[in-house]
């Protein structure tokens, strides 16, 4: 596995190789890696002839200045599991080769980042955007791999790939869990041993709406059910429960169509580590 740390020399790759008539498969990531991340290399090495895994923590997707100065960084760690997984090339830049200059670029998706994550994080999206969208001029991939868990992520990529005609296909793969049913994120190395207990009980109160939805109860009455279930921890700070249109990300009607895809999405805090985690129903 190659490990490219500059712009330029992942241009040059990335270029060879299409002249080689090779399919590239990217997986963006911000490092940290777990089964989640894995999952998504070895389909992108199922499917593309190379594969490029970027590393880079983005600045300009947080919010908090704490949360981006205590993200997990584990470089080496990531680069001993990528290779066995199928990654051909890790990009691993440092800020100055993804942002040489202050960008002054700014996206804006409308109502698609004016609910939950969006609407708590002002101008989230817009850095992700602009990560995504030099990752994807960069490496000039043919497909790109997501993870479910950042449902609003990959629904704001696609909008971005449909809006700027980017020549890839944005694919999705379902969230991976641990075995009591927490979500796997990098962020959960962060819990305390005491939040982790209570941790798998964001997935429990997204299992109880959705349960609730399926049994025919209309979306604010599962909706109520999930917020008063979580009420019970009082280490779980709720920030937003919502159950949305899976596609539009809009609060969903009172009285959905049969078959109609509901997201049931969350974000709550355990301690000072913010998760964030959805299920959807159809």
């Amino acid at each position: 596995m190659q490990i490219l740390q500059s712009a330029t020399a992942l241009q040059a790759q990335t270029e060879a190789w299409r002249q080689q008539g090779l399919r590239i498969g990217l997986v963006p990531t911000m490092g940290a890696l777990h089964e989640g991340h894995l999952q998504l290399v070895r389909a992108a090495a199922q499917e593309n002839d190379v594969v490029v895994t970027s590393v880079f923590v983005n600045p300009t997707q947080f919010n908090n200045a704490e949360d981006f100065r205590l993200y997990p960084r584990l470089p080496e760690a990531d680069a001993a599991l990528l290779g066995p997984a199928g990654c051909t090339a890790l990009f691993l830049p440092g800020v100055e080769q993804m942002y040489p200059a202050p960008t002054r670029l700014r996206f804006d998706f409308g109502p698609l980042e004016q609910v939950m994550e969006g609407a708590f994080r002002p101008g989230h999206f817009s850095g992700v955007a602009t990560v995504v969208s030099k990752l994807f001029h960069l490496a000039r991939p043919h497909r790109a791999y997501f993870g479910q868990k950042d449902l609003q992520q990959v629904t704001i990529v696609r909008q971005m790939v449909a809006d700027l005609s980017f020549d890839l296909e944005v694919i999705s793969f379902p969230t991976v869990r641990e075995a009591d049913g927490l979500a796997m994120s990098s962020r959960n190395r962060r819990l305390t041993p005491t939040d982790r207990t209570h941790a798998p009980r964001l997935y429990q109160a997204l299992q109880l709406a959705a349960e609730q939805l399926r049994a025919g109860q209309s979306p604010a009455a599962a909706r109520q059910a999930a917020i008063d279930y979580l009420g019970q921890e009082p280490a779980i700070k709720l920030e937003y429960l919502e159950i949305s249109d899976a596609q539009t990300l809009q609060p969903a009607p009172e009285q959905p169509a049969p078959g109609q895809p509901l997201a049931i999405c969350l974000a709550a805090s355990l301690g000072d580590v913010r998760l964030i985690d959805n299920e959807v129903v159809s």
